[in-house]
């Protein structure tokens, strides 16, 4: 699957997936589309290639005038990013993000900002986001629901990854968006790994979230990054293993090196030497980058 391109979500009806070609990435960045009687987008990318994702909901039949909902999963700008250029071409869509990213989406300001500070070079790969109408957005919290017309959707917090995070649950049939509370999934080697972004990143928050998922015993688990798939426990139980592992593995390596720097640089280099072939060189740097920083964040915090 590559850029633009779309597919419908096996076992889940009326459910469709798009490849936004995130930082020049196939694979990487997921937006969900519900074709339903109120049609949702769940994530928006970070505005990139929008125009691939309006093609996408023309094709499904969702016109200017029919789109309901824009639900980002968090206000982190590779799910957020594109909601106000949503907002912009779907006159009638309701935006609708957990109550504490509503104010980034009016106001991006200090996103864009605080964005710039974590990812350097990379926003490169961005672009400014449009702010959402003070009037077309509201918040959401734990035990909301979204009507979708003939289904409905559950808002669940799951805080451990960014404290503005929601994952949607659909009961019906059982699909659950993970937003980044799972990691990122890999389908070429279908395996999770760990997404661990400053600031607020907290792994004892981030092991809760990833079981109040195994608690819904969902069919699909549907990744922001990337795509669908079945549900296992077993992948629930090798996330938490993989955040266990990756903050005890920079807490050990700051203790040999007490520089931060050297942390960084040594999980950015393992990272190029051990790139696998599903995303290019510099996305896996990127990756190491940020997530380290997040976890020395997070061990300052706890310490």
């Amino acid at each position: 699957m590559t850029r633009g391109e779309f597919e419908a979500v096996r076992g889940a009806t009326d459910l469709y997936y798009h490849d936004t070609g995130m930082y020049d990435t196939d694979g990487y960045g997921t937006v969900y589309v519900y074709d339903t009687p109120e049609p949702a987008v769940i994530d928006t990318g970070i505005g990139t290639n929008r125009e691939l994702l309006f093609e996408t909901l023309a094709e499904l039949g969702i016109g200017r005038e029919d789109l309901s909902w824009v639900l980002p999963t968090h206000a982190h700008l590779d799910h957020a990013g594109g909601a106000g250029y949503l907002a912009a071409e779907y006159p009638n869509a309701e935006v609708r993000i957990h109550e504490r990213g509503v104010r980034h989406l009016i106001d991006p300001d200090r996103l864009v900002e605080g964005t710039k500070a974590a990812v350097g070079d990379q926003w490169k790969h961005y672009v400014e986001p449009e702010p959402v109408p003070e009037d077309r957005i509201a918040g959401i919290g734990d035990g909301d629901r979204i009507d979708l017309g003939d289904r409905t959707l559950e808002v669940i917090e799951a805080p451990g990854h960014a404290p503005h995070q929601t994952v949607f649950h659909e009961p019906d049939e059982g699909v659950v968006f993970t937003a980044d509370a799972l990691g990122i999934y890999v389908p070429k080697i279908d395996r999770v790994r760990t997404t661990s972004p400053p600031p607020q990143f907290d792994l004892d928050q981030c092991l809760s979230d990833a079981s109040t998922i195994a608690d819904l015993t969902p069919e699909t688990l549907c990744f922001g990054h990337f795509g669908p798939r079945e549900y296992d426990p077993a992948i629930v139980e090798q996330t938490k293993r993989a955040y266990v592992e990756w903050v005890e593995a920079v807490r050990a390596k700051r203790e040999a090196l007490a520089d931060d720097d050297a942390v960084i640089d040594h999980f950015v280099e393992a990272a190029a030497e051990d790139a696998g072939d599903f995303w290019n060189e510099e996305r896996h740097r990127a990756e190491a980058r940020l997530n380290t920083r997040g976890v020395l964040a997070f061990l300052d915090r706890r310490d």
